[in-house]
């Protein structure tokens, strides 16, 4: 709403999705899925790669609904959101372990960072110009990780924090190196880290999600048959135990669109 935009972009596999959804944007994304193409195979989601694969089939798609100059125009004008990162650290890497084996931290945020790097390349040789990169959040301190690795007194999971940094201030230098060898491509870092972390830092609910016990049910395990789901999930920064609230989203947003916007 803020970026003035419609309110709902639907999925771009939404079997009900119009024709004329498509010149007004649609998503690509795939919860679960990450930078690391491991990730999505642990998950059962869709990859970034093929992610990439059904924008090509929407341009095509685009191409025959407006025409090459109007395709081309709408492609070059729209505002790309990529959010990743947060299941590659805290899943794959931390929890399932099914990296760390292989890699050391320094080593699995290098192997993030080239697959992000690569996607990016990629988007912007689709014509992709204004391109918002999520940095990844202060993923430790989500309900589920201090659960799973915060201790008896579910403190924040600092190890998952500094993944999360480290891998943020690759992410920020290479975004500046590609904005100097991409011509035209408006390749912006947005920080959501300080941000969230600032929100939970507030001692209102800021360590339980609102469904269930709020400690560990996430997705499909928040349903109506959960009991103790709280009865105002806007007095809660987390929905479930790894989800911010629409609430959070909203209070995220006040800071970051007079940063940002003016950057595309």
């Amino acid at each position: 709403q803020e970026l003035g935009i419609k309110d709902r972009l639907p999925a771009y596999l939404d079997p009900d999705l119009k024709p004329q959804d498509l010149p007004t944007g649609v998503s690509f994304a795939s919860g679960g899925s990450g930078y690391d193409p491991m990730t999505p195979e642990l998950a059962s989601v869709i990859s970034m790669a093929d992610q990439l694969k059904l924008f090509k089939e929407y341009i095509a798609k685009l191409k025959q609904l407006v025409g090459e100059e109007k395709k081309k125009f709408i492609i070059a004008n729209s505002l790309y959101l990529v959010v990743a990162g947060s299941d590659d650290i805290a899943n794959t890497y931390f929890v399932l372990r099914a990296r760390k084996m292989q890699y050391d931290v320094p080593a699995y945020t290098d192997l993030m960072l080239n697959s992000a790097t690569e996607f990016l390349k990629e988007l912007y040789g689709l014509g992709a110009r204004r391109i918002a990169v999520f940095s990844a959040p202060p993923i430790g301190c989500v309900p589920s990780q201090r659960t799973l690795a915060g201790g008896t007194e579910r403190h924040c999971a600092n190890e998952y924090n500094v993944a999360a940094r480290l891998f943020n201030k690759k992410l920020s230098a290479a975004l500046n190196t590609l904005r100097t060898s991409m011509p035209g491509g408006k390749f912006v870092y947005v920080d959501i880290y300080k941000p969230l972390l600032d929100l939970i830092d507030n001692p209102q609910k800021h360590d339980v999600g609102c469904c269930g016990t709020g400690n560990i049910e996430v997705a499909v395990l928040c349903n109506k048959w959960v009991p103790s789901t709280c009865t105002d999930a806007s007095k809660y920064i987390f929905w479930d135990s790894y989800h911010p609230t629409e609430k959070a989203y909203r209070a995220l947003i006040i800071p970051l669109l007079p940063k940002y916007v003016n950057k595309f």
